[in-house]
């Protein structure tokens, strides 16, 4: 193949422009945020579990209060009733007296156990409240810091687009005034090395693998048109010639 040779000269200015456009979408891709968010994600799914199983306990501890102070009330009810019949002298029987007085006493220990109940599930309330409260502020601030991070990583976001979109148009306006032969033999050999479609001949030592030219390899450089696109011997890029190719 051959081109003029500013046109393969231009091919190192799109080179370059193609390595800073890798180097900013590596950069978007490698931003620390990313691993920042995801860790508080992770953190964030975590403490939201727990706040449902608090909140769970909390709910299930608030039913368990209802049902034993309704037990309560049913055995005080009761237990007035039976004092109001005692009192009334309507119970004139002494077996019936006896076993009034004596149930009495029992529904006065029955609602002292019940009673019991209840605080201790009042105790158990209270302390998964303070753990939904304690969870609930937790959630909000990893949610918060979350909520910093990604707008730290959206204000990166727009800043490299922004140099992406500058850069991409440069490289268009460059490539456009490249042979369309030359530019799709460059793309190619681009995907197939690694990013680097076109290197530089410095000194005799390409630029693209940095493997000096051996004397063969040299003559042969040498003993070429300006117009020839010349290959790495080593790598397969194309060699760009300049002032400083040591030749």
């Amino acid at each position: 193949m051959n081109a003029a040779p500013a046109d393969q000269i231009r091919l190192l200015d799109v080179q370059a422009l193609d390595v800073r456009l890798q180097q900013l979408a590596h950069k978007k891709k490698s931003l620390p945020e990313h691993a920042e968010i995801e860790s508080l994600n992770k953190d964030l799914a975590q403490l939201r579990d727990l706040l449902v199983a608090a909140t769970t306990e909390e709910s299930d501890c608030a039913r368990e209060q209802t049902k034993a102070e309704q037990d309560v009330d049913q055995v005080r009810q009761r237990a007035v009733r039976d004092q109001q019949r005692l009192d009334s002298g309507a119970v004139t029987s002494p077996k019936d007296l006896e076993n009034l007085q004596k149930e009495i006493t029992s529904l006065a220990r029955r609602q002292g156990d019940l009673e019991d109940v209840v605080l201790e599930v009042m105790e158990r309330r209270e302390s998964a409240q303070e753990r939904v409260t304690e969870l609930t502020g937790r959630v909000s601030s990893v949610q918060s810091k979350i909520d910093d991070v990604t707008a730290r990583r959206d204000a990166a976001f727009e800043e490299l687009d922004g140099e992406t979109s500058t850069v991409g148009k440069e490289r268009e306006v460059v490539a456009g005034s490249i042979p369309a032969d030359l530019l799709k033999l460059y793309d190619r050999l681009r995907e197939k090395q690694g990013g680097i479609g076109a290197a530089r001949l410095h000194q005799r030592r390409c630029e693209g693998c940095r493997l000096e030219l051996d004397i063969t390899e040299v003559n042969e450089v040498k003993a070429a048109s300006p117009d020839t696109v010349v290959r790495c011997e080593n790598c397969s890029r194309i060699l760009v010639r300049t002032s400083e190719s040591g030749l």
